[in-house]
């Protein structure tokens, strides 16, 4: 059985509502469509207060992908220690950190060029 691509634009809104269940903070969607040579379309960009809160968000995400799209990521790293942890699905990557460390790396600067939409929990 062939398994059929996910759709962006669901698998996005699936993670942000994974964020969301969990309260991530700070949500923030880079665009890096318009931006040559980039390793994917999007980064969704969140924080937790905690790493227990971190590991909350990653897990949520990947439950909500699993039960409703039948997707799982590529690659997950950083779960070791839970301050950084990348979640990699291949069209969008997701960052979760925790606070300090999100602003000590500060990857949004990095892509300056991108299309940021600031996501708002509702």
């Amino acid at each position: 059985m062939v398994k059929k691509p996910v759709n962006t634009d669901e698998l996005i809104s699936v993670i942000l509502k994974g964020i969301d269940d969990v309260k991530g903070d700070d949500i923030q969607l880079l665009d890096l469509r318009e931006i040559e040579n980039t390793v994917c379309d999007y980064f969704i960009i969140c924080s937790g207060s905690s790493n227990t809160q971190v590991n909350a968000i990653t897990g949520s995400i990947q439950k909500l992908v699993s039960k409703e799209l039948k997707d799982k990521p590529w690659h997950i790293e950083g779960q070791n220690n839970s301050e950084w942890i990348l979640m990699d699905y291949v069209n969008v990557v997701v960052h979760v950190f925790q606070k300090q460390i999100r602003e000590f790396y500060d990857i949004e600067s990095l892509w300056g060029d991108a299309v940021v939409t600031e996501i708002n929990p509702v």
